[in-house]
Protein backbone atom coordinates (compact mmCIF):
# COMPACT_ATOMS: atom_id res chain seq x y z
CA UNK A 1 0.00 0.00 0.00
CA UNK A 2 2.81 2.73 1.52
CA UNK A 3 5.00 1.71 -2.28
CA UNK A 4 1.96 2.23 -4.28
CA UNK A 5 1.34 5.65 -2.63
CA UNK A 6 4.78 6.90 -3.20
CA UNK A 7 4.44 6.42 -6.79
CA UNK A 8 0.65 7.82 -7.80
CA UNK A 9 1.27 11.13 -9.06
CA UNK A 10 -2.40 12.32 -8.33
CA UNK A 11 -1.38 11.30 -5.31
CA UNK A 12 1.72 13.89 -5.20
CA UNK A 13 -0.01 16.67 -6.73
CA UNK A 14 -2.88 16.39 -4.14
CA UNK A 15 -0.14 16.80 -1.49
CA UNK A 16 1.26 19.57 -3.14
CA UNK A 17 -1.73 21.95 -3.30
CA UNK A 18 -2.60 21.01 0.60
CA UNK A 19 1.29 21.93 1.36
CA UNK A 20 0.92 25.26 -0.45
CA UNK A 21 -2.49 25.80 0.88
CA UNK A 22 -1.31 25.04 4.53
CA UNK A 23 1.52 27.05 3.91
CA UNK A 24 -0.66 30.17 2.91
CA UNK A 25 -2.64 29.68 5.85
CA UNK A 26 0.49 29.06 7.96
CA UNK A 27 2.10 32.20 7.15
CA UNK A 28 -1.11 34.76 7.21
CA UNK A 29 -1.95 33.17 10.97
CA UNK A 30 -0.56 36.50 12.28
CA UNK A 31 -2.34 38.27 9.80
CA UNK A 32 -5.71 40.32 10.97
CA UNK A 33 -8.55 38.62 8.63
CA UNK A 34 -11.18 40.97 8.84
CA UNK A 35 -14.69 40.13 7.12
CA UNK A 36 -15.69 39.52 3.91
CA UNK A 37 -17.11 42.69 3.96
CA UNK A 38 -14.31 44.49 5.29
CA UNK A 39 -11.08 42.08 4.31
CA UNK A 40 -8.12 42.32 6.27
CA UNK A 41 -4.57 41.00 4.94
CA UNK A 42 -4.74 37.56 5.95
CA UNK A 43 -8.34 37.34 4.74
CA UNK A 44 -7.03 36.26 0.96
CA UNK A 45 -4.18 33.97 1.35
CA UNK A 46 -5.94 32.17 4.29
CA UNK A 47 -9.14 31.28 1.81
CA UNK A 48 -7.16 30.71 -0.87
CA UNK A 49 -4.97 28.49 1.39
CA UNK A 50 -8.64 26.38 2.56
CA UNK A 51 -9.21 26.10 -1.46
CA UNK A 52 -5.86 24.98 -1.81
CA UNK A 53 -6.19 22.16 1.12
CA UNK A 54 -9.74 20.93 -0.60
CA UNK A 55 -8.34 20.32 -4.13
CA UNK A 56 -5.55 18.87 -2.79
CA UNK A 57 -7.82 16.28 -1.01
CA UNK A 58 -9.99 15.69 -3.70
CA UNK A 59 -7.42 15.56 -5.97
CA UNK A 60 -5.51 13.04 -3.47
CA UNK A 61 -8.57 10.85 -2.95
CA UNK A 62 -9.08 10.27 -6.76
CA UNK A 63 -5.69 9.47 -6.85
CA UNK A 64 -5.83 6.47 -4.54
CA UNK A 65 -9.34 5.77 -6.26
CA UNK A 66 -7.38 5.94 -9.99
CA UNK A 67 -4.02 4.90 -8.91
CA UNK A 68 -2.06 6.41 -11.81
CA UNK A 69 1.74 6.06 -11.30
CA UNK A 70 4.59 7.92 -12.01
CA UNK A 71 6.27 6.98 -15.23
CA UNK A 72 9.53 7.82 -16.39
CA UNK A 73 12.43 9.60 -14.04
CA UNK A 74 13.07 12.92 -12.34
CA UNK A 75 15.50 14.88 -15.14
CA UNK A 76 18.55 17.00 -12.99
CA UNK A 77 18.75 19.14 -15.70
CA UNK A 78 15.22 20.21 -16.33
CA UNK A 79 14.79 20.77 -12.30
CA UNK A 80 18.19 22.51 -12.01
CA UNK A 81 17.60 24.65 -15.27
CA UNK A 82 14.14 25.62 -14.53
CA UNK A 83 15.37 26.59 -10.59
CA UNK A 84 18.03 28.88 -12.07
CA UNK A 85 15.92 30.23 -14.87
CA UNK A 86 13.48 31.89 -11.89
CA UNK A 87 16.41 32.74 -9.46
CA UNK A 88 18.14 34.58 -12.52
CA UNK A 89 14.57 36.50 -13.23
CA UNK A 90 14.50 37.61 -9.85
CA UNK A 91 18.28 38.75 -9.72
CA UNK A 92 18.00 40.51 -12.98
CA UNK A 93 14.84 42.45 -12.00
CA UNK A 94 16.58 44.32 -10.08
CA UNK A 95 19.88 44.32 -11.74
CA UNK A 96 19.16 44.51 -15.78
CA UNK A 97 15.82 45.60 -15.84
CA UNK A 98 12.28 43.51 -16.60
CA UNK A 99 13.45 42.83 -20.61
CA UNK A 100 16.94 41.27 -19.89
CA UNK A 101 14.85 38.87 -16.98
CA UNK A 102 12.39 37.45 -19.27
CA UNK A 103 14.50 37.32 -21.99
CA UNK A 104 16.49 35.25 -19.51
CA UNK A 105 13.18 33.34 -17.94
CA UNK A 106 12.24 32.09 -21.34
CA UNK A 107 15.70 31.03 -22.37
CA UNK A 108 16.58 29.31 -19.82
CA UNK A 109 13.53 27.72 -19.16
CA UNK A 110 13.02 26.52 -23.03
CA UNK A 111 16.75 24.99 -22.30
CA UNK A 112 15.69 22.90 -19.93
CA UNK A 113 13.57 20.47 -22.09
CA UNK A 114 14.94 18.41 -24.85
CA UNK A 115 13.83 19.57 -28.01
CA UNK A 116 14.74 23.33 -27.60
CA UNK A 117 15.04 25.09 -31.29
CA UNK A 118 16.67 28.46 -31.02
CA UNK A 119 13.86 30.11 -33.62
CA UNK A 120 11.12 28.63 -31.78
CA UNK A 121 12.33 29.85 -28.60
CA UNK A 122 13.30 33.03 -30.16
CA UNK A 123 10.29 34.04 -31.69
CA UNK A 124 8.51 32.72 -28.23
CA UNK A 125 10.62 35.24 -26.44
CA UNK A 126 10.25 38.36 -28.45
CA UNK A 127 5.92 37.52 -28.52
CA UNK A 128 6.32 37.38 -24.55
CA UNK A 129 8.61 39.98 -24.19
CA UNK A 130 6.20 42.28 -26.35
CA UNK A 131 2.98 41.01 -24.66
CA UNK A 132 4.47 41.31 -21.28
CA UNK A 133 5.24 44.82 -21.28
CA UNK A 134 2.60 45.45 -23.31
CA UNK A 135 0.06 44.43 -20.91
CA UNK A 136 2.18 44.87 -17.09
CA UNK A 137 4.33 47.41 -17.92
CA UNK A 138 1.85 50.42 -20.17
CA UNK A 139 -1.31 48.64 -19.36
CA UNK A 140 -1.24 47.95 -16.02
CA UNK A 141 1.76 50.59 -15.12
CA UNK A 142 3.81 48.73 -12.85
CA UNK A 143 6.80 50.98 -12.11
CA UNK A 144 9.60 48.44 -13.54
CA UNK A 145 12.19 49.90 -15.86
CA UNK A 146 12.64 47.97 -19.25
CA UNK A 147 16.18 48.14 -19.23
CA UNK A 148 18.23 49.52 -16.48
CA UNK A 149 18.47 52.66 -16.91
CA UNK A 150 15.85 53.45 -19.07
Amino acid sequence: MISRLLKNKDFWAGMMFAGFGVAAMFIARDYRFGSAMRMGPGFFPTVLGGILVAFGVCIMALGLRNGERIQGHVSLRTLGLLTLSLIMFGLLMRWAGFIPALVALVFLSAASGREFRFLEVLVLTVTLVVASVALFIWGLELPYSLVKGF
